[in-house]
């Protein structure tokens, strides 16, 4: 008997954490914050403050590999990270096109921001 509640109290804490990671993994960028996805944009960090620099092939092949879940791209680029960084998001918005990405999600609203 005592057995048998212990293996489902044992089950009971099992299921409670699958369910705690289940729900971690339901943000934007899926299990990783949007604040560490952001690292992963640091070569586009001149281009999304200045809209007259030139964007980088490694900051293109990150932006189109992120624009892939534009929810993630765009809590991305409105993070604190991106921010603190001196990114602008109007600036930032426009980095998918400026890598002439064809298949960018365009006319997707991103916050006060539609990336064109």
């Amino acid at each position: 008997m005592e057995t048998r509640a212990l293996s489902r109290i044992f089950l009971l804490v099992l299921c409670i954490y699958s369910l705690k990671i289940a729900v971690d993994g339901a943000g934007e960028c899926g299990r990783n914050p949007p604040d560490r996805e952001a690292i992963k944009l640091a070569p586009c960090a001149m281009a999304a403050q200045d809209k007259s620099a030139k964007v980088s092939a490694t900051c293109c092949v990150r932006v189109k590999q992120m624009g892939k879940n534009p929810k993630c791209l765009c809590a991305v680029m409105l993070s604190s990270t991106a921010r603190s960084s001196g990114a602008k998001p109007e600036i930032s918005m426009t980095i998918p096109k400026r890598c002439n990405i064809a298949d960018r999600p365009i006319g997707y609203k991103c916050g006060a921001y539609t990336l064109p």
